[in-house]
């Protein structure tokens, strides 16, 4: 299998994302090729740090532009026609890479990706799936954010690419697939999720109706579908509300030397509270619907993050996700 990999971006890029590399390199088997895409002199320079000798699937492509996360996707994409984003996706495009991870400007990553890869035949538009941790399992929520305004066609398609991913990666045989609106009604909701619900009663996946955002957490959901606003929206009060508890524990455990005993005692627990809610541990967001298999990291991934995210990209490409996705999307389309 063979990956490229934006090395210029995320917040620690290239250092975090170079060793990374070298993780999966030496720890990934199946791996034939690995392409650092970005500029060379300061890939080589974290290359160099590496004790022993570099692996020789690793093969450094240089890009001389790197877009930055503040800048408009659409604009950068048209301009930047050399960043490491772009030459990326297109290591893709001309099938010298069966996928590409970047945890850089996610716009300008789902952008290029829609624009040089097209679409799965049967997808409307791409969409961010990213794992949600809970104390029973993980589930998939989907759209994360790449669609904003989505049509109940697309929900439809979320839904089935949803449900493919949950099974073939996650694991799951038979993935509860749930429509995430305000009641659980059928008749609850707005006109998309009304429309949307009849379109999901009649797809060929295990639909179990509508969800409210607070049953997300507590096991009831495999798959959680919403349109790009609403799931990143979730996505962003999930991670705000994870800090604010971390945050609470810290200053309540320094209330007193009995609390930081307490918190010395408990501090296995904490630990493993702590690596199940990691983002880190699951690597990155796929896009779904891609004409290819397409990783999008946190803009704060480091080498555990990208080494999960090569991880995730070569279980993509090993269970075919995106053959399955075509196939069950032209099922339904002529029924």
């Amino acid at each position: 299998m063979r990956i490229s990999i934006d090395a210029m971006g995320g917040d620690y890029a290239p250092r975090e994302i170079v060793e990374g590399t070298l993780r999966a390199a030496e720890g990934i088997p199946g791996i034939e090729k690995l392409f650092l895409v970005g500029d060379e002199v300061a890939i080589r320079a974290e290359l160099t740090k590496h004790k022993g000798s570099v692996p020789g699937c690793i093969e450094i492509v240089h890009a001389s532009e790197v877009v930055e996360m503040g800048e408009s996707p659409a604009i950068a994409i048209r301009r930047k026609k050399d960043s490491s984003i772009s030459r990326s996706i297109e290591l893709v495009k001309d099938g010298k890479a069966d996928a590409i991870f970047s945890a850089g400007n996610t716009g300008a990553a789902v952008a290029a990706a829609t624009l040089k890869l097209r679409t799965l035949e049967g997808v409307a538009r791409p969409a961010i799936a990213t794992v949600m941790p809970t104390p029973k399992k993980p589930f998939v929520l989907l759209d994360a954010g790449a669609n904003p305004d989505s049509t109940p066609e697309m929900l439809q398609q979320y839904a089935v690419m949803g449900s493919i991913y949950s099974r073939e990666i996650l694991g799951i045989a038979n993935p509860g697939v749930g429509l995430l609106s305000i009641g659980e009604e059928a008749a609850k909701g707005n006109e998309i999720t009304k429309k949307t619900f009849g379109l999901l009663e009649g797809s060929k996946i295990n639909f179990i109706g509508n969800v409210e955002s607070r049953d997300l957490f507590g096991g009831k959901v495999d798959v959680a579908v919403c349109d790009g606003f609403v799931g990143n929206v979730v996505l962003k009060t999930s991670e705000a509300v994870a800090r604010m508890i971390g945050d609470w524990l810290k200053t309540m455990f320094k209330a007193n030397p009995l609390r930081i005993l307490g918190a010395l005692l408990s501090k296995g627990v904490f630990d493993e509270m702590k690596s199940h809610a990691d983002p880190s541990s699951y690597g990155g967001a796929p896009l779904l619907g891609a004409n290819g298999v397409v990783i999008i990291g946190h803009g704060s991934s480091n080498a555990l993050a990208t080494f999960n995210a090569i991880r995730v990209a070569t279980e993509a490409i090993d269970h075919d996700v995106n053959h399955l996705i075509e196939a069950q999307l032209k099922s339904i389309n002529q029924s």
